[in-house]
C-alpha cells in the first residue's frame, strides 16, 4: 500500500483556484505560498506534487549563485 502525498491537498487546491481564475497565477499566489511551505516540509523526493516547485527552488539557487555574473550565453 502505498502512502498518501503529503502535499496532494495543496497541489489539488492549487488547481482548483487556476481553473476558478482562468489560469492567472497571480490570483493564486496564496495557495502557491502553501504549496511551498508543504514542500519545505518533507525532505527532496518525498511528494510527487512538489518535483516542480523543487525545480524552481534548483533554478532559483542556481541563479543566486551566479548573481553579479554575466550569464553564458544560449547555446
Amino acid at each position: 500500500m502505498s502512502q498518501k502525498d503529503p502535499c496532494q491537498k495543496q497541489a489539488c487546491e492549487i488547481q482548483k483556484c487556476l481553473q476558478a481564475n482562468n489560469y492567472m497565477e497571480s490570483k493564486c499566489e496564496t495557495v502557491l505560498q502553501e504549496m511551498r511551505k508543504c514542500c519545505a516540509r518533507y525532505p527532496k523526493g518525498r511528494s510527487i506534487c512538489c518535483s516542480g516547485f523543487e525545480k524552481e527552488e534548483r533554478e532559483r539557487e542556481k541563479l543566486k549563485a551566479t548573481s553579479g555574473r554575466i550569464p553564458p550565453p544560449p547555446q
